[in-house]
């Protein structure tokens, strides 16, 4: 069977305006003019109206760049913000939603209880509850035709209430500015803007209403944006019209003391008492048939447990399991008896799923991607003021319940997050992540073009010919990078087709190994076969970008016989200004226990206090602490010194210590002679650090790996590196 959808009228601006036109504008909006006087009033209305207005602005403006999809302002928050946060806004708004139908129906049981004072009260909850429930499981068809007949009636009741102006005496006096005198419930102790203001504020809360039915309009990306701004726009009108209306039937006092002003003194009450009962009764099933909706979008992106059912559907087209699950939530409610406890916080709920509307419109439209393309475009203002305003009035309405509802929003984020859901449509914060890049890397180049040495880390660039390569030095990659280096690697293609496939598939598992680190980390593979010419390239393409690696990082198989490769891309790496390491395992060994490092420092000049520079053991230095932190072990740091002309003294050893800010445990030590003779008799360690001397070839680093039978490490500064920073 087809699935019935509705038009503009039916789905959208009928439930919006019959969710506005509540009870308080029929009870409570007297006693605003009353306490607020006539401009008061119309400060209330208009500050109230400016929040509902903007997020109604901002609704329809994305509604009309993409596909919503079901659950309306969930499907809104998920599209651009993630599902993490669409859901962490989407779940309590679907409890605030479904709680509200009880306080439509405890509203409902009082209006009744003013014709038929001596029923039982629960009896006559339950029986409006079956009302409601039994009118939604019917069909949502049904349920809004009966909404048309309640707004029939809430029309005959506004004219019944504008009718009074031609049957009263009418009172010309305005009291423009009110004394705010209180209510009966304090006793008229008094009150002011802001309480009166958060009283009227509920009634203008109802935008939300078309928009949740997303998933059942005919267009919702015309429906949602003509229905609700009209809507808006015309219960603003009588809103502000009632406000003088108010203030010509009744005096003041009047208005503050008797909340049924609009009854007492309309051309025919009953009809008024009518209205206000088939307002209760049409907000209750507007958000019975709207909270469903969002617990039906939430299951379909497997947000909650039991998903799979949630998101089923009748032959009618309807989510009855999602609508059982409401009934529940809605008897647990009527079980509550008194709501005001948990009323402000579901006002805080909603307040909270407005401002994140407007923060959607915001951040889409700063964004400035291509693909926002809205056909009704709003000023930035708007999200703006709208996102501001709506969580100043929580925190103006109630600090602590602002605050409460807040920490339950981040609770459910957190576990939204652990859940690690995914969404086959994407969103758009890659796109707010990528542009908060480019603005610090607009500012970064503004303040010095240059990378400053401080900000140095490890970004190595791995060019790959075997997947041996990559497994023989997997670990120790991620000691040197992690938790804030990256690597790029370069797969160079190779000629057999299988052994390719091999490649990429062990690629891509290594990625993943990282990524699951934190650690960032991505892969191209390079149709080129010549090692050097493809890794030249390449480092003189990255040298254009801004998010480059600093690093060359190979690895050397020591039974290999031929490394002219490798000293040629030693040289191209200095020319290109990148960093070079030269990881040489040694067969048996590989990187033993990883607790001991021992680090050459050759050739440190003579004014290194002076110049705080260490020259070209600068890098080495830097991977030997790096690798030491992950390792949790300690540095043997052993100073070849052989210049004549140069003594190092306990003092400088004390000096090194504290501006290279080794850690605790490090031993530093001052050795001369034949630097191959001196590593032979340091055996006890897991891996040597050296740096690479001029004129150092990859032959003569592999014959000090097997002279000395342990793996090491030969680095060669690229001079945006320094130590002593």
């Amino acid at each position: 069977m087809t699935k019935k959808t509705f038009g503009t009228f039916a789905g959208v601006f009928t439930p919006t305006t019959l969710t506005i036109l509540g009870v308080i504008m029929y009870i409570r909006q007297p006693w605003v003019v009353g306490n607020a006087g006539v401009v008061g009033a119309l400060g209330i209305v208009l500050l109230a109206v400016a929040i509902t207005l903007t997020t109604a602005l901002s609704l329809s403006s994305i509604t009309t760049n993409v596909r919503i999809g079901s659950g309306g302002a969930f499907s809104l928050i998920s599209q651009s913000l993630g599902l993490e946060i669409g859901g962490a806004i989407g779940i309590p708004f679907y409890f605030a939603q479904s709680i509200a139908v009880a306080m439509y129906i405890f509203g409902f049981r009082e209006g009744i209880q003013t014709i038929i004072p001596d029923v039982n009260p629960i009896i006559l909850d339950m029986l409006i509850f079956a009302l409601v429930m039994g009118t939604a499981f019917i069909s949502t068809s049904f349920a809004f035709k009966i909404q048309y007949v309640i707004l029939g009636i809430i029309i005959l009741s506004l004219i019944s209430i504008y009718g009074s102006l031609f049957v009263r005496e009418l009172n010309f006096n305005f009291e423009w500015f009110g004394t705010y005198p209180g209510s009966v419930e304090n006793n008229f102790g008094g009150s002011s803007f802001w309480i009166v203001f958060a009283v009227f504020f509920p009634a203008v809360t109802g935008v939300m209403a078309g928009a949740n039915m997303s998933g059942d309009l005919t267009n919702p990306r015309k429906s949602i944006p003509y229905g609700t701004i009209s809507s808006v726009i015309l219960t603003t009108i009588i809103y502000i019209s009632l406000i003088f209306v108010a203030s010509m039937i009744a005096t003041p006092e009047e208005l503050a003391k008797n909340y049924n002003v609009f009854i007492d003194k309309a051309l025919f009450g009953p009809i008024v008492l009518a209205g206000l009962l088939g307002a209760t009764l049409s907000s209750a099933l507007g958000s019975f048939v709207g909270a469903p909706r969002i617990l039906l979008a939430l299951g379909e992106k497997n947000i909650l447990p039991k998903s799979k059912q949630l998101a089923k559907l009748s032959k009618k087209g309807e989510p009855v399991t999602a609508m059982l699950v409401t009934a529940f939530i809605v008897l647990f409610g009527i079980s509550l008896r008194n709501l005001n406890t948990i009323a402000p916080l579901l006002t805080m709920f909603f307040m909270i799923t407005y401002a994140m509307v407007n923060v959607v419109a915001l951040v889409e439209q700063t964004l400035g991607l291509p693909s926002y393309r809205p056909t009704l475009k709003i000023p930035l203002i708007i999200p703006a003021v709208g996102a501001f305003g709506s969580i100043a009035i929580m925190f103006i309405l109630n600090v602590l319940v602002a605050l409460f509802s807040l920490i339950f929003i981040v609770i459910f984020y957190l576990y939204l997050v652990r859940m690690n859901i995914k969404s086959a449509a994407g969103d758009s914060r890659s796109g707010l992540f990528t542009a908060l890049a480019e603005w610090a890397t607009k500012k970064t180049n503004a303040l010095r073009p240059q990378r400053e040495v401080r900000s140095w880390r490890p970004d190595l660039l791995i060019p790959m010919t075997t997947t041996k390569e990559l497994r023989s030095s997997y670990k120790l990659i991620h000691s040197i990078i992690y938790p804030k280096g990256s690597i790029k690697i370069l797969a160079l293609k190779n000629e057999n087709d299988v052994e390719q496939r091999n490649i990429e598939s062990f690629l891509r598992n290594a990625i993943q190994k990282f990524k699951e680190s934190e650690v960032s980390a991505s892969y191209t593979v390079i149709d080129n076969t010549d090692f050097n010419t493809t890794i030249n390239v390449s480092m003189q393409s990255l040298n254009a970008a801004f998010f480059k690696p600093n690093i060359v990082f190979v690895s050397v198989d020591t039974l290999g016989t031929n490394f002219s490769y490798y000293d040629r891309l030693l040289l191209d790496a200095k020319r290109n200004s990148f960093g070079t390491i030269i990881y040489i395992p040694f067969s048996t060994a590989s990187l033993a226990i990883e607790k001991s490092i021992n680090l050459w420092m050759t050739h440190i000049p003579i004014d290194w206090k002076e110049t705080f520079s260490v020259k070209n053991n600068n890098l080495s230095t830097l991977i030997a602490l790096l690798i030491c932190r992950n390792w949790e072990g300690a540095i043997e740091v052993n100073i070849l010194n052989n210049n004549p002309n140069m003594t190092i003294t306990s003092m400088d050893m004390e000096d090194l210590r504290t501006m290279v800010r080794f850690p605790k445990r490090t031993n530093i030590s001052v050795k001369q002679g034949d630097l191959l003779e001196n590593v032979k008799k340091e055996r006890n360690t897991d891996v040597n650090v050296f740096s690479i001397e001029n004129g150092m070839t990859i032959e003569a680093m592999v014959n000090i790996v097997n002279e000395s039978r342990i793996s090491a490490i030969f680095c060669a500064d690229s001079e945006f590196e320094n130590v002593l920073v």
